[in-house]
């Protein structure tokens, strides 16, 4: 072990470098790439300015902090040729937040400069698919100028921070996507935005994300003791940033809308009778993301830390994240996620060391909360006195052709705005109470034209985009999810089961769509072979378990029928994926195994 007192007698070491070094943790070289990077700028900018239809692999993992990666389309490969190479932008919405003008702005630019396309992601921002290189600052420096970001929707970094979509303008949910916006506002990085700016908004600090007071003032806990990453610049993340991706959630008391325990930091806002914002629960240590056959790879639901007064939420978030930055993996980034962190060291370690050194104030024990549920908000809401909201079933999130028009001149028209959700749904929001029926009645030319009676398995089924684009996906997903739903579906009903079923689909084990919390899950594994998936919760409350490693999809039917016959039997009350936990493993084991 390396003691930190000969450590410090080195010129510039980032203050990770001293914690790594001091408890006998290596360091990648990446790290070292992005310490050299003057801030997520080189090679970055020097490649903006060639003439190469594609960013070198350096400048690529610094993209992703920009809210861009690299893709090409495989459909499109031909030998001896270049690849079509093309970026996916990604927008920074906390809480999912999309203003009419900003809308506007991506519906352009995506029939001008993408694929004519916009996709909702799981996480409540908006995704450009098929934009050129040469296009890719004038798309950028276009939605800031429409007062949007693509800042930090990707890298080593805190990501889009979720809330419930819904705009009810009850105390509860103000707080919870107001709290949203501050922890957003909250985790930008400093240096990381001048770069951003210098880069794609040709340096106009017009456009700087600008807290409020309140978050202005919690951001100078930055530089506390311990806290303080050591680089003036950067006085949270440092040079190096954080060892790999970090996720946030805020909601309200029994709403799980945003998947809470999948993420970093889970945060249930609790307000008063009177409206006030009171404090937080706060869950740490959830994430999807996994490898195949690498067992030191998993998916893992949150830990619950405790309860603080409203007054201590900002900086207890704070330390969590320089806890992440100063302990997590930065050798192996497959396992350099919090998750992982505190599966080596637990739970009674972080809340010691972080009572220790980081936040020295009270966590209280979990304030009572009610059942949680997945609420999507389909259909048609009152916001308030004034005004309706209505939510839309996108299915895969993909938002294209007339019922992209149609929305857009629905937006112009009425001057309105748009939510959008975890699912991948968009709610229109600020309807006039005089204009309601007749964007209802526009709705139906869209085939919206009874929100009362949607389909119960497509409600809350996700895929992710899966082929051709994406450079991690083995297999389909959003193209055929179509097609298995359907499957499943007439299956359900072949054997009069009333019941749905809570299913996610992905086209590798990253785990984009939160497969891993679904009752049925499929997971792709190889061509047209998927891992199979059962017995999460339909409130999202635990995770599924793996059955089958590489089944052929065309078997879906065959497999799943006899599960389904014995949860008939069994208890017409009782959902899927607890019908599932409730069997031991090896009993599910045997079926399927006797099966194929």
């Amino acid at each position: 072990m390396i003691k930190v007192e000969k450590v410090k007698k080195k010129k510039e070491i980032a203050k990770q470098e001293i914690v790594c070094l001091a408890n006998g943790l290596e360091v990648s070289k990446f790290e070292n790439f992005k310490k050299g990077s003057e801030f997520l700028k080189e090679p970055l900018a020097s490649e903006l300015k060639n003439e190469s239809d594609h960013f070198t692999n350096d400048a690529v993992q610094l993209l992703k902090f920009h809210g861009s990666y690299q893709q090409d389309n495989r459909e499109n490969r031909k030998p001896g040729k270049s690849k079509d190479w093309q970026m996916m932008l990604r927008l920074r919405s906390p809480g999912g937040e999309i203003p009419g003008n900003l809308f506007l702005s991506l519906d352009e630019l995506s029939d001008k400069l993408g694929n004519g396309t916009l996709r909702v992601t799981t996480r409540q921002a908006f995704q450009m698919h098929g934009i050129r290189k040469d296009n890719l600052k004038e798309v950028i420096k276009s939605i800031v100028n429409s007062m949007g970001s693509t800042l930090a929707a990707c890298g080593d970094i805190n990501r889009n921070v979720m809330a419930p979509a819904a705009p009810f303008e009850t105390a509860e949910y103000i707080t919870a996507r107001t709290l949203a916006v501050k922890v957003a506002d909250l985790l930008t990085p400093m240096a990381g935005q001048g770069t951003f700016l210098e880069l794609w908004a040709d340096g106009d600090l017009e456009y700087t994300i600008k807290p409020d007071k309140e978050i202005e003032e919690n951001r100078k806990l930055q530089f506390k003791e311990n806290v303080f990453s050591g680089t003036k610049k950067e006085p949270l993340y440092g040079s190096t940033y954080l060892p790999r991706k970090f996720k946030c959630a805020v909601t309200v008391p029994g709403d799980n809308s945003v998947d809470l325990l999948t993420n970093d930091i889970g945060i249930v806002a609790f307000t008063s009778k009177e409206g006030s914002f009171e404090g937080c629960n706060f869950y740490i240590g959830g994430g999807m993301g996994r490898t195949h056959n690498n067992e030191e790879t998993f998916a893992r639901i949150a830990d619950p830390l405790g309860y603080v007064e409203n007054k201590d939420t900002y900086e207890l978030i704070q330390s969590i994240v320089a806890i992440q930055r100063d302990y997590g993996d930065r050798k192996s980034r497959k396992n350099s996620r919090m998750k992982y962190l505190l599966h080596r060291k637990g739970i009674k370690w972080f809340k010691k060391i972080l009572s220790d050194k980081y936040f020295r104030k009270e966590i209280k024990p979990l304030r009572k909360e009610p059942e949680n549920k997945l609420i999507d908000y389909l259909g048609w809401h009152k916001q308030n006195e004034d005004y309706f909201f209505v939510g839309l079933p996108l299915l895969s999130g993909r938002l294209s052709g007339k019922k992209k028009s149609l929305i857009r001149d629905l937006v112009k028209e009425n001057d309105l705005y748009l939510r959008l959700t975890p699912n991948q749904d968009i709610l229109l929001c600020n309807i006039p109470n005089k204009n309601k029926s007749k964007i209802k009645k526009a709705l139906k030319k869209i085939g919206y034209d009874n929100l009362n009676d949607i389909n119960e398995i497509q409600r809350h089924a996700l895929a992710c985009p899966a082929l051709p684009l994406c450079g991690l996906a083995m297999t389909e997903a959003e193209r055929i999810l179509p097609e298995v739903l359907t499957r499943i579906e007439n299956l359900l009903t072949d054997m009069n089961i009333e019941k749905t079923i809570l299913f996610r689909m992905t086209g590798c084990p990253n785990g984009c769509t939160r497969p891993y919390m679904a009752e049925l899950a499929l997971v792709g594994s190889g061509q047209n072979k998927y891992q199979l998936w059962l017995g999460g919760s339909k409130n999202l409350q635990r995770l599924a378990k793996p059955y089958l490693q590489r089944m052929e999809l065309d078997d879906l039917e065959r497999t799943i029928q006899p599960l389904l016959e014995l949860w008939k039997k069994s208890s017409a009350e009782k959902d899927f994926g607890d019908f599932i936990n409730n069997q031991t493993e090896s009993f599910i084991t045997n079926l399927l195994s006797e099966i194929n």
